[in-house]
Formats: C-alpha cells, sequence, structure tokens
C-alpha cells in the first residue's frame, strides 16, 4: 500500500467530520487528542494536515515541527489558539469553520441573556437549596429594552433577529457594517461605541479578539454604561476585561453578567468570578450541541480536503478565499502566472526593486488576489526556494522591500484576456506577458517582443542576428548531440534586425554544445530557462 498524505486531528472533533477527512481514502488520518506539545511534534513530522479545536496551541515551535504542512483546520470560529503570523510565514494556510456554530452560539447568548434578566440559575440553586424566595429573584423583562450588539456578524445578526423577535430595540456597533445592511436588518447602527454603551440596556459581544479589541469593555466604558445594565460574552473571553466586570457588579453598576468565555481557560477554581452575585458562568459551551459539533466537524474537514486536494481556499484568515467557482474560472490563470513568475526570473535584473502586474480585458473583472500571490511565488521561489508559496510571499516581499503594484484595463488591447508582468530594478527591466489560445496557456510577449512560447519544461530563449541559417545551424548542433526540439517560435523586430527564437527543448545541452552556439557570430544570447 502506497504512504498516503496524512492528517492529524489532535483535538476531538465529530465522527462524521473523521469520516469526510478519510473518504475516498486519499489521507490517511490519525486522531490523537490531548496531547502535549512534545507528544505532537514527532507525529507532526510527516503531516500535511492538522485540525484542532480550542484545546490544542499551534505554536511557532510546533509549526516548525511540521515540515510538510499545509493547512491548519480550527474546528470553530476564533483561530486565537494558532499562531497565524507564524503559519503563514512557513507557508501554512488557516482557516476556521464560522458557520458550523452560527445558530448554536445565538441560542446560548439568548439563553444567558434570559438567565440574567429572569435570575434563573440562582433562583434555581435557591430551590435545590429547600428555600422559597420569589422577591429576591425578581427579574426584568426583554420586551421594549434596548440591547447593545457589539459585532454583527453571523452570530451577531442571528441573536439581532431574536431580540427583535422579543419586542426589543436594537442597537449596533459594527465598523464594517454598511448603513444599508443595518436598515434591511432593522437594527440601529451607531458609529462609536461610546455612543451604545449608555443607552443599552442588555450587551452582547460578537468581536474577534484583535488588540483592538481587547478589553474593548474596560474601566473608562464601566464609567459609561448605563446603571443596571446586564453584559453577557459568548465571543472570546478578553474582549471584556473581568477585573472591571468584577467591579461593576460589587459596585451595583452592572445588574449581572453571563460568561461562557474567559481570559484563561479553563477558568481556575480558585478565581473570584466563581464566588460573585448576579454572575452566571458556562464552560465554553456556546458551540456545545450536537449539531454544532457535526456540524463544524463537518465543515472543517471540507474544507481541509479541498485545499489539499484541489486548492481551493475556505474560510481561511491568511489567505483569500478560492471557492470553486472562483478557482474554475482563474484557476488555470493561476498555473500560467506561476509560470510567469519562474520565467521572469530567469531573465530579469537580479536586484529587483519593483514588481508589476497588468490585467487586461476579461481576466481584469475577475478576482485576481490568487493570481498575482502566484506570479510573486513563481518569482521568489527561483531565488528562495521550496520555502515560498502563495501564502508567505507578502511575508517575504515585506522583508525584502520590494514594492507590488496591480494595475486592471477591463478593455481588451490585441488579445481578448492578458497578463503582463515586469521586475525592474532602475532603469533595467523586464517585462513578460501570458495569455490563453482557446484552453493552451501561452507566452506571448518578451520585453515587447510577439512571440508563442509554450511555458513548460526546458525553453531555449535564442536571440540572433535576422540572417539565413541560423535555425539550420542550431538544428544540425542539436541534432549532433542528440536534442530534440519539441516546439518552436520566431520573431523579429525588423528584417534584418534581431531574431528571437523560442525552443522547447525534451533535454537540457550540455555545457560544450551551449558554447558552440554562441560561438557563431550571428548568435547575440542563448538562454536556458527550466518552467516548473
Amino acid at each position: 500500500m502506497k504512504n498516503l498524505p496524512k492528517i492529524l486531528v489532535a483535538d476531538p472533533i465529530s465522527p462524521k467530520g473523521v469520516e469526510a477527512l478519510e473518504a475516498d481514502g486519499l489521507f490517511e488520518v490519525i486522531v490523537k487528542t490531548g496531547l502535549k506539545e512534545e507528544e505532537l511534534k514527532p507525529l507532526l513530522n510527516d503531516c500535511v494536515g492538522l485540525i484542532v479545536r480550542s484545546q490544542t496551541k499551534v505554536t511557532a515551535t510546533l509549526l516548525k515541527a511540521a515540515p510538510l504542512l499545509k493547512v491548519v483546520g480550527r474546528a470553530g470560529v476564533g483561530v486565537d489558539n494558532v499562531d497565524v503570523d507564524a503559519a503563514t510565514q512557513q507557508g501554512v494556510v488557516v482557516m476556521n469553520a464560522p458557520d458550523g456554530n452560527t445558530i448554536s452560539t445565538a441560542e446560548h447568548t439568548f439563553s444567558l441573556l434570559l438567565s440574567v434578566a429572569r435570575n434563573i440559575p440562582h433562583a434555581h440553586a435557591s430551590m435545590k437549596a429547600g428555600e422559597w424566595d420569589r422577591k429576591k429573584y425578581e427579574g426584568v423583562e426583554l420586551y421594549h429594552k434596548t440591547i447593545g450588539i457589539l459585532g454583527m456578524g453571523r452570530i451577531g445578526t442571528e441573536v439581532a433577529r431574536r431580540a427583535l423577535a422579543f419586542g426589543m430595540k436594537v442597537l449596533v456597533y459594527d465598523p464594517y457594517l454598511s448603513a444599508t445592511k443595518a436598515s434591511a436588518l432593522q437594527v440601529e447602527l451607531v458609529e462609536k461605541l461610546d455612543e451604545l454603551l449608555p443607552r443599552a440596556d442588555f450587551i452582547t459581544v460578537h468581536m474577534p479578539l484583535t488588540e483592538e479589541t481587547r478589553h474593548m469593555i474596560g474601566a473608562e466604558q464601566l464609567a459609561l454604561l448605563k446603571p443596571g445594565v446586564r453584559i453577557v460574552n459568548c465571543a472570546r473571553g478578553g474582549l471584556i476585561d473581568e477585573e472591571v466586570l468584577a467591579k461593576g457588579i460589587v459596585e451595583g453598576r452592572i445588574a449581572g453578567a453571563a460568561l461562557d468565555v474567559f481570559e484563561e481557560e479553563p477558568l481556575p477554581p480558585t478565581t473570584s468570578l466563581r464566588s460573585l452575585p448576579r454572575l452566571v458562568l458556562t464552560p465554553h459551551l456556546g458551540a456545545s450541541t450536537a449539531e454544532a459539533q457535526e456540524l463544524v466537524g463537518i465543515e472543517i474537514a471540507q474544507s481541509v480536503r479541498a485545499t489539499l486536494l484541489h486548492g481551493e481556499i475556505r474560510n481561511a484568515v491568511n489567505m483569500p478565499n478560492l471557492d470553486a467557482k472562483t478557482l474554475a474560472a482563474v484557476g488555470p490563470w493561476i498555473s500560467l502566472a506561476g509560470c510567469l513568475g519562474h520565467f521572469l526570473a530567469q531573465i530579469a535584473p537580479r536586484r529587483a526593486e519593483k514588481l508589476e502586474l497588468r490585467y487586461s480585458g476579461r481576466i481584469a473583472e475577475q478576482e485576481t488576489t490568487a493570481i498575482s500571490r502566484a506570479f510573486i511565488a513563481g518569482y521568489l521561489k527561483h531565488f528562495h526556494g521550496a520555502e515560498i508559496n502563495s501564502v508567505n510571499v507578502f511575508s517575504f516581499i515585506k522583508n525584502l522591500g520590494l514594492e507590488v503594484l496591480e494595475t486592471r484595463q477591463s478593455e481588451a488591447g490585441e488579445f481578448s484576456d492578458l497578463l503582463e508582468v515586469s521586475v525592474q530594478d532602475g532603469e533595467r527591466k523586464a517585462v513578460v506577458g501570458g495569455t490563453f489560445f482557446g484552453t493552451q496557456p501561452r507566452i506571448i510577449t518578451i520585453n515587447g517582443r510577439f512571440i508563442e512560447g509554450r511555458p513548460e519544461g526546458i525553453v531555449l530563449l535564442l536571440e540572433n542576428k535576422d540572417c539565413p541559417g541560423i535555425v539550420g545551424h542550431v538544428g544540425s548542433l542539436f541534432g549532433e548531440s542528440k536534442i530534440n526540439i519539441a516546439n518552436m517560435s520566431l520573431s523579429r523586430n525588423e528584417i534584418g534586425g534581431v531574431a528571437l527564437v523560442w525552443m522547447n527543448l525534451d533535454s537540457i545541452p550540455e555545457e560544450s554544445v551551449m558554447q558552440r552556439l554562441l560561438a557563431d557570430e550571428n548568435v547575440l544570447s542563448a538562454k536556458i530557462i527550466r518552467i516548473v
């Protein structure tokens, strides 16, 4: 049995997710959960894929132990347990599964919202203790109250719909939500967080955890909160400063709160949060429903498979999405762009200052980010080797100080579609253009000269004086050396000027053959180029 590419599942996911990974028998799936970093390292040495949830920390050290790794899949929404920068540097795609637990988390948010409004957990504990105290656990209604939702992604949107169904007024703070979308959702969009805080009777947060959002409700915001507000966090620990929250509850400014996520997980047994009155705690249950676990497991498994098998990118956090439809449209151009980059690297000035891509025709109307990444990766691979790929190209570009420009022209020129790429170092510049003849890729311009070259294998690029006998001379020389010419294209700038010859060869000429070729006074230059 031949060795199959390996995928390691390091945290528990749905059995149906594992089944999806094993479909068709194309991968060897290793399920080993609950392991420490040192135990994971040897397992990852020959894995191309890694799937985790929130338990396993995918650190830079762990990534270095996985030289073949191509994709990390997080079965859930956040990726804060993955060192995304380190993964990007290593050329590893990091993706999550944002859809599978949307309803589950929205419903849990509303469960906690009702719990803090009606004191349900505390009343339940009191009843279990043999008490009957109706007055102590008097609550408030949601009807006609104002809820402030911080973040209107998938989950925030579902919470808003449920709040409207309860007759609540919905305020929303989200820097990326358009006014048109807010109007369609029947919510009021506020420009600044400080405008929302004094107006909301209930607040729920649904933001990703970033440097900008960490402690977005902190000491300064506490002073702005409406007295008697109730707060829920089912998103990420750290969005709310837990010390500030505790202070607000003790001082009575915050009437109640519910947390499903924490700055430190698992929540330490000795934390003061456990003893706070009017605080409801659940152990990160937002996605803990049978339906959600099955959905996120299947979703991340399918996404990882699609990347490894077809190059399709779904829900990646360090790459633009490339779904099946987009991939079908731009996939051939991605391959051609990589060839153009590799070709250009072999004819361009060595110390490049600027890379430029010019799209014209129908291709200019497509999403071209993946194409541009493929070109840059093809160009850089010639100098930096296999560590370069489409994921980490911009990290390398930044370190190298290279300028990258991209321009578009929707009007077609001499070709209905054209991608021209160039490398410039001061006054020196090399330009190559590519397109498709039907479904066949072609290099059709080199430094302004028209040619028809097949971008594959071994290429001889020859410049010579436009005079009779050159092609015959090359043919005879290669014939003697048992070198077969697969395809050939010729171009000249003017009669008697300089001719450009493109030859696809079946093998690489020995150095002595090239020296004999260059010894001809009519041959101006001859270069062997390998296109991978």
